[in-house]
C-alpha cells in the first residue's frame, strides 16, 4: 500500500467494497482532491491496446491512462450511482483530476460515478454495493415484505370472515331446527297416547260375560 503524506486530506482504508479512499480533512465543494494516473497506452499500438484492467480510464478515443500502477493512489477511490465527487477529464493535458462536488467531511468515503460502460461491464453483473443502490435494494426488500404481510394479513382476515359466516350460518340453522324437532315431538307423544287409549278401552269391557251366559246356560240344559 502506498505512503500517503499526512498533508493530503485523504487516507487509504477498509470499504464496503475492499479498500478505498477516505477524508482526513473538510474538503469543499470544487476542490480537486487527487490526480488519477498512470501510462499512456496508445489504441494505434496493437499491444497496448490489447491491455485490460479495472484501472483503464479513457482519455479520448486514441488515449488512456492505465491507472493501475501501485503510485496511483486514486484508483482506491470507488465507484457510487450518487458520488459526492466526479472525474475532470483534460484530454489536451492528458490528465485527470478527482474533483468535489458536495462538501466532504472527515471519515467520508470519497467517491465517483464511474460511467454507463465500466458498470455494465463490472458492477451490474455482480450488483453494485454503493450506499445508494444498498439503500435501494434494502427499501425495496422492506417493502416487498410490508406487501407480504399486508397479503398474509387480508388473508387471515378473509378465512376469519368466512369462518364467522359459517359459524352464524350453523346457529341459524340450529334455530330453525329446534321449532322442527318439538313440533315432530309433540306428533309422536300424540300419537302414543291416540294408540294407548284404545288398548285401555278393549281391556275395560267384560270379554267374560259371554262365558258366564254360556255356563248358566249349561247348567240350566
Amino acid at each position: 500500500m502506498p505512503v500517503i503524506p499526512q498533508s493530503k486530506p485523504y487516507r487509504i482504508g477498509r470499504s464496503k467494497t475492499g479498500l478505498g479512499l477516505f477524508a482526513t480533512q473538510p474538503i469543499k465543494k470544487g476542490t480537486k482532491i487527487i490526480r488519477y494516473f498512470g501510462p499512456l497506452l496508445d489504441s494505434k499500438k496493437a499491444d497496448e491496446d490489447a491491455i485490460e484492467n479495472k484501472y483503464l480510464f479513457e482519455l479520448d478515443k486514441r488515449w488512456t491512462i492505465d491507472g493501475s500502477i501501485r503510485e496511483n493512489v486514486a484508483r482506491y477511490i470507488n465507484h457510487s450511482c450518487k458520488p459526492n465527487a466526479e472525474s475532470d477529464v483534460k484530454p489536451r493535458k492528458k490528465k485527470i483530476f478527482i474533483r468535489a462536488i458536495k462538501n466532504i467531511e472527515p471519515g467520508e468515503e470519497i467517491n465517483y460515478d464511474y460511467g454507463t460502460d465500466y458498470f455494465k461491464a463490472y458492477l451490474k453483473p455482480i450488483g453494485c454495493k454503493c450506499d445508494a443502490c444498498e439503500k435501494k435494494r434494502a427499501k425495496k426488500k422492506a417493502e416487498a415484505r410490508a406487501e407480504r404481510a399486508q397479503v398474509k394479513a387480508k388473508d387471515v382476515r378473509k378465512a376469519e370472515k368466512k369462518a364467522k359466516k359459517k359459524a352464524e350460518k350453523l346457529v341459524k340453522d340450529k334455530a330453525k331446527q329446534r321449532p322442527k324437532a318439538r313440533a315432530q315431538s309433540g306428533e309422536a307423544a300424540r300419537g302414543k297416547a291416540k294408540t294407548r287409549r284404545p288398548a285401555a278401552g278393549n281391556r275395560g269391557r267384560t270379554k267374560s260375560t259371554p262365558a258366564k251366559t254360556q255356563t248358566s246356560r249349561a247348567k240350566a240344559a
